[in-house]
């Protein structure tokens, strides 16, 4: 065990800052493998960097997902004191599973990449910035803050890839996989259209191999049968977790088999078991070798950062309650001294690594529901239009809308169904294909057309636009405009549409909001309320009838 003091910490990353003046190289994709920009095949030696959230005690919550997050890429004391230990080991790459894109990640980001140090960030936060495992949606809200993390963090060379979703499938529950993937479609389509050369990835978990096999395929199939790689990821990661004690190579075989075809890079997006202490790490020499490394590009230790999961304690670094100290543990020692020994592969060259083929997407089975019918682009304009000249409106009293939105769409839902009405105009099905005109829309638009369709039905009864204070009947409705389904006729045109999404044009997000056209400067520190009802109705609440979880797991 060991320490290391603030002075110790600022001084190594001034230095690293000072050596490090020109930029990290860009890292692409040819074939199945990742290069770097002079050709050098490029391998993830990495580490998951995550402080743990506060996580509830909840049957409901069996992966131990956080409610909250702590932003490491926004601490800039906290970047100094972890860099030293950072370069002990020796990675080139640190997993951030939630970021603030309303606060600065500036020194952060310039002090990593000085060091050599790629990011690797998830687009998703915990709670309600995630797609639902259980009620998935892809919404207008969801989509913005995407956005608005890419846009603050495009600016910065060591960013290698978005991840979309992290293990937000599994094989017990695989009705999102066409929200995920349409994720992916609109993320990289952005991306594409900003000239943003950054990687679309997908962290899954792992399980049996027909699932983990089908789901692998289904991220990066084309949908559309022409070889095009508009609805497929660049890169697969998988929690795995298998290689266990003093395991042997042998220990991979069935992975190196299943994936030796795979038409794309794919990578250990976490490693590391626990069930056998203690961690000895060797899987690192069996990882970035042969035959391993002819199938996996490297993979991401986990974790930096103490971590609680269902089967134990995880983490190298503690840190002090000042925050100033890191004391590290044996884990560390030995990932240390395995990683220090890794030589990587230089095989094959980029000129033999062949080209990437789109083939078409599995089909469904007993293991894994393959779904092909996406849901559409999330549609900002169409949304705030419908919002606006809807007769009755969503006006909360409450403070923090998030609290309340899940039960009033279940009480407007349930008022609505008495009625002779239903909610299908705000619900999406991937497994039938059908996805309601304002499912898209955030989950305040969609209970305010829920009121809409519930006031209408009453005959505009104005106790039907209460719901305990929460609505307010509005008066501006313009003419011809009978109801809300006229009124999303109106505004959402083309529901099914696909196309490149744009900057929102207010940011929002877990610490403020901030407004403009999805400013890059990465400096906003803003903490009011929201100034459009899209951004501070939360980042992705579930649709209907729950508000399900978010998707910050961090083990299989």
């Amino acid at each position: 065990m060991r320490a290391t003091s603030r002075l110790f910490a600022a001084f190594a990353a001034a230095t690293a800052l000072l050596a490090g003046v020109s930029a990290l190289p860009k890292i692409s994709k040819t074939g199945k493998y990742l290069y770097s920009e002079d050709g050098t095949r490029f391998f993830i030696k990495g580490i998951a960097y995550q402080p743990p959230g506060k996580v509830a005690a909840d049957p409901n919550n069996p992966f131990l997902e956080p409610a909250d997050f702590i932003d490491p890429l926004a601490d800039t004391a906290g970047c100094a004191r972890d860099l030293p230990f950072l370069q002990s080991l020796g990675v080139n790459a640190v997993r951030v599973y939630s970021v603030d894109f309303t606060k600065n990640h500036d020194t952060c980001m310039s002090t990593f990449s000085a060091a050599g140090i790629y990011t690797i960030i998830d687009l998703s936060t915990p709670g309600n910035g995630s797609i639902a495992r259980n009620s998935p949606s892809w919404t207008t809200n969801l989509l913005d803050n995407y956005i608005n993390t890419i846009n603050v963090f495009s600016k910065y060379d060591n960013v290698l890839a978005y991840n979309v979703g992290n293990e937000v499938i599994v094989s017990n529950i695989t009705s999102a996989t066409a929200f995920v993937k349409a994720a992916a479609r609109d993320t990289k389509a952005y991306l594409k259209s900003k000239n943003i050369s950054t990687l679309t990835a997908y962290a899954a978990i792992d399980g049996s191999d027909d699932f983990v096999v089908a789901l692998a395929e289904y991220m990066s199939c084309d949908v559309g049968g022409t070889n095009s790689d508009a609805t497929a990821i660049d890169l697969y990661g998988l929690n795995n977790y298998e290689f266990c004690g003093d395991d042997d190579a042998s220990a991979y075989s069935d992975k190196n088999s299943a994936f030796a075809n795979y038409n794309i890079p794919a990578y250990f997006s976490e490693f590391g078991c626990i069930t056998q202490p203690p961690r000895l790490w060797t899987e690192t020499k069996t990882m970035f070798s042969s035959p391993m490394s002819d199938v996996w590009s490297g993979g991401l230790a986990f974790s930096y950062f103490q971590s609680t999961s269902s089967q134990g304690q995880f983490g190298m670094a503690t840190i002090s309650a000042d925050g100033s100290t890191v004391t590290t543990n044996d884990d560390f020692d030995r990932l240390k001294t395995q990683y220090q020994a890794v030589t990587f592969p230089t095989t094959p060259s980029q000129s033999s690594a062949g080209s990437t083929t789109y083939g078409a997407c599995p089909a469904p089975s007993d293991a894994f529901q393959a779904l092909s019918t996406l849901p559409p682009t999330p549609n900002d304009a169409a949304c705030s239009c419908l919002e606006n000249i809807l007769s009755c409106q969503f006006t909360p009293t409450n403070p923090d809308p998030l609290l309340i939105v899940g039960s009033l769409l279940d009480e407007a839902c349930g008022l609505l169904g008495q009625n002779g009405g239903s909610c299908d105009d705000i619900s999406a099905n991937a497994t039938t294909g059908k996805y309601g005109p304002v499912s898209g829309c955030d989950p305040s638009t969609k209970l305010s057309y829920t009121m809409s369709q519930f006031y209408e039905a009453t005959n505009r009864n104005v106790q039907s636009c209460s719901f305990g204070g929460n609505a307010t009947v509005n008066s501006n409705v313009p003419s011809g405009v009978a109801n809300a389904n006229a009124a999303a006729s109106s505004c959402i045109s083309n529901p099914g549409a696909t196309f490149v999404p744009s900057a929102p044009t207010v940011t929002g997000g877990p610490g403020g909001s901030s407004s403009g056209g999805g400013s890059s400067s990465g400096n906003g520190n803003n903490s009011g309320a929201l100034s459009d009802r899209s951004a501070w109705m939360g980042i992705g609440l579930a649709t209907v009838f729950s508000v399900a979880a978010g998707v910050f797991t961090v083990l299989a």
